[in-house]
């Protein structure tokens, strides 16, 4: 079997993709009705040798900015970004993330985290851990995102779910400032050194490129309260009050609560968990 799995990729894919494809000219004989090299290392804005030494094997180090330019220009689908990322880390991402010396995220909440959970019902609340990982929610918060596709993989991240998975714009009307705050909440940009958090920052740098990537640059401080906007599918537009808590420092998990900002929300929540009316109060916000 073969070991160079990312050059074979890249130029298969290249070799799929017509001129017509790409918006370029098709005119002058060609081996193969693909690109030709000197044709996708100017879309990318790489130099036709460095192409050459990615497709051949002899440099299996390519950056991330690098790959995502490629994928943008052979217009690659969302899954086959993800086997790019998978020939990327069989070729050298593997080899960095065996020596993490630093401690996985959790993947767990401890009893009494999962207790005060449960006599937060019937708000919608969750905990994450520093990836944006979902640990544990609440059946309110289950009511509420569910609907929306953010519970769909396991584990469920809160990131990838708002920048990879296509119904998250429309159920954030105000989904640029929600993008932003995501990020500046779990502090990506600033904790790039972590191999755990690097490897999530360079799968959606491939998977989503710009929309990513230029928010993980631009300075930004995390706001731990204030107000959401979500548009649900059977309730319409809800306005939700957050609060933000730090479980322990050693550990980075965060506990998130969301209420009902207007009268409205509460009687929209209250529909959706089942509840009495009254059972989650207006907060303001």
């Amino acid at each position: 079997m073969s070991d160079n799995t990312l050059g074979e990729f890249l130029r298969a894919h290249r070799e799929a993709v017509t001129p017509a494809d790409v918006g370029l000219p098709g005119g002058g004989r060609r081996r193969t009705p693909g690109l030709r090299r000197s044709e996708l290392a100017a879309l990318a804005g790489i130099s036709v040798e460095y192409l050459t030494r990615l497709e051949q094997g002899r440099d299996r180090h390519p950056s991330m900015p690098v790959l995502a330019a490629l994928a943008d220009a052979l217009r690659l689908s969302a899954d086959e970004r993800l086997r790019l990322l998978n020939h990327y880390k069989a070729a050298d991402g593997a080899g960095r993330l065996v020596g993490m010396c630093q401690r996985p995220p959790a993947q767990s909440v401890r009893s009494t985290v999962r207790a005060l959970l449960d006599r937060l019902e019937p708000a919608p609340a969750l905990v994450i851990n520093r990836l944006g990982d979902v640990l544990a929610h609440t059946d309110g918060y289950e009511r509420l995102t569910g609907p929306i596709g953010l519970l769909d993989h396991r584990p469920a991240n809160l990131l990838r779910y708002l920048f990879a998975d296509p119904r998250a714009r429309a159920a954030y009307p105000e989904w640029e400032r929600v993008a932003d705050e995501r990020i500046a909440l779990l502090g990506l940009g600033l904790r790039q050194e972590d191999p755990h958090v690097g490897h999530l920052v360079d799968e959606l740098t491939l998977a989503v490129g710009a929309p990513f990537t230029d928010r993980l640059k631009a300075p930004s401080s995390p706001n731990r309260t204030g107000v959401e906007w979500l548009r649900h599918p059977q309730e319409g537009e809800l306005r939700l009050s957050y609060e933000t808590l730090g479980l322990s420092d050693d550990d980075s998990q965060l506990l998130i609560a969301y209420l009902p900002a207007d009268d409205a929300t509460a009687a929209r929540l209250d529909r959706l968990t089942g509840r009495h009316p009254g059972a989650l109060r207006a907060v303001g916000g």
